[in-house]
């Protein structure tokens, strides 16, 4: 490949319900995109599974219509960096390639009994104290636990080391390079419950009480190396370095900038995951937020605090397809702007349960404060402010643990571009908001981290020379309203988490 023919990076964004090629150029200016859906298999009982040969057929066809379109030539790509939907898991035959079970998607509640009974053995402390992380189904080795359980002979074939895990990341460079890298990166790895932050490796004593056999894993590297190249006919005849991975909320708040300690970025995707940067030495959240490392570059791992929202623009898409109170996600603005009721409804949309800082799988989904008055409106206006409200009960705990305050929130992601959401998070929280200029900055985060390790950018100030910074949204509320809104808030969490649904 030529010097001048690289002229652009491709990242590939594979998500939970679909799959994105990003091509950038030098200059950082998003050159195309293109989009491929992805379906997901579940059921009432809160499973939730993927096809991982469908992931793997959406990341090239999106790949490819992307060069399509933009009259791209494969030799013009410089490398390609990877983020991805995290914790879900797949299982593949280390011969043949092929998985021997569906993707375990990250939200799926189907290993919650392994769950409860790692936590009832006593567990949860000393998988907090290595890997930073709450016990929780959420994460991928109770999934890893499951597919062994469940799949005839396969205990017995991983032990043999006829079978791999992966991430997606891992699964999607396993693919890349037709099966010759078996690699993650610290981002990911830090969400399998098998990670020692600590120590940067695999924890043989949590491996053991999981039984979950090592040769299984896979090596784990910095965010920004370059960890092999692709085979020829997987990438269009061209051999391409393939190179920086983060999981997408790491490369999110690497696409907003968050490179010093007490940056905090707000992704409002189907969930709202919540990062802040905390330096170079991990903290050990007081309260039940996540410990996780937020990326490996230039030789350097920073740490950061997470706090994970499940439910944030889902509800909205519940409000179009299963309520239809609007036809649309973005006529949620409208109808919250028509609302004229004096904000003392409160959604709850605990659809699986309570995430951080509650961990409360139990809780179900409520709506409070309805009068015969009630409107359309006012419910939708309810469901927007929620993700605010979950929003401030993770900014003011990390603050708690911390001991530092945040100035700004930095904001991205599809739900982002919300006018009336956005303001009324800066009113909520009492601080500014600051919505990025491309509301998906994961792959613009994977694009940095590839461009990083190839030197297409020479380092992190290059880098930030090309970020272009979105509008910011004052808050105008008085802070007796606020308290008094917050107040009706805490009380609605506590009405719902009350009442449970009754087991037969």
């Amino acid at each position: 490949m030529g010097v001048n023919e690289a002229k652009y990076v491709l990242a590939i964004d594979q998500g939970s319900t679909s799959t994105r090629a990003v091509i950038y150029d030098h200059s950082g200016r998003k050159v195309i995109e293109s989009t491929k859906p992805l379906p997901q298999i579940s059921n009432k009982n809160g499973w939730v599974e993927q096809n991982p040969d469908t992931i793997w057929s959406s990341v090239l066809s999106a790949i490819a219509s992307a060069m399509i379109d933009a009259r791209i030539h494969p030799e013009s790509i410089n490398s390609i960096g990877i983020t991805n939907q995290r914790e879900t898991t797949v299982v593949w035959d280390k011969q043949t390639g092929k998985p021997i079970y569906n993707a375990i998607g990250w939200l799926s509640k189907q290993t919650t009994e392994i769950s409860q009974k790692l936590r009832e053995a006593g567990y949860s402390e000393l998988i907090r104290k290595k890997t930073g992380l709450v016990l929780n189904a959420y994460f991928s080795a109770t999934k890893v636990r499951w597919i062994l359980d469940h799949v005839a002979g396969a205990q017995e074939r991983a032990e043999k080391g006829e079978l791999l895990f992966g991430t997606i990341d891992t699964w999607l460079v396993w693919k890349l390079s037709d099966g010759k890298y078996h690699i993650t990166d610290y981002t990911n790895a830090s969400r399998t419950m098998m990670y020692n932050i600590h120590e940067l490796k695999w924890d043989q004593e949590l491996l053991d009480i999981l039984n979950i056999p090592k040769q299984m894993l896979p090596t784990v590297h910095a965010s920004d190396e370059i960890y092999g190249t692709t085979e020829n006919y997987q990438f269009y005849g061209v051999s391409v370095p393939i190179a920086g991975i983060a999981g997408d909320q790491q490369a999110a708040l690497i696409g907003s900038m968050g490179f010093e300690p007490g940056m905090v970025e707000d992704t409002y995707g189907d969930g709202s995951f919540i990062m802040m940067n905390t330096g170079t030495t991990p903290e050990i959240s007081r309260e039940r937020l996540l410990t996780t490392i937020a990326y490996g570059i230039g030789g350097k791992v920073v740490y950061a605090l997470e706090g994970s929202i499940f439910i944030a623009g889902s509800a909205l898409i519940w409000l179009r397809d299963q309520l239809g109170l609007i036809k649309s996600v973005p006529e949620s603005r409208l109808a919250a702007k028509r609302s004229h009721d004096n904000n003392d409804i409160y959604v709850v949309p605990a659809f699986t349960g309570l995430g951080a800082p509650y961990w409360d799988a139990s809780t179900r989904g409520a709506i409070f404060g309805i009068t015969r008055g009630t409107t359309d409106d006012d419910i939708v206006k309810a469901t927007l402010q929620s993700i605010a409200y979950s929003t401030k009960d993770i900014i003011d705990t990390m603050e708690a643990d911390t001991e530092m305050q945040i100035p700004l929130l930095s904001a991205d992601g599809g739900a982002s571009r919300n006018s009336y959401l956005m303001q009324f998070q800066a009113d909520i929280l009492g601080r500014p908001v600051q919505r990025t200029s491309d509301e998906e900055t994961t792959a613009f985060g994977a694009a940095i981290l590839t461009g990083l390790a190839t030197g297409f950018w020479k380092d992190l100030d290059e880098v930030k020379s090309i970020y272009e910074a979105g509008k910011i949204f004052q808050p105008k509320m008085d802070e007796a309203e606020r308290k008094k809104l917050y107040r009706g808030w805490k009380n609605a969490i506590q009405a719902a988490r009350y009442f449970k649904p009754q087991q037969d």
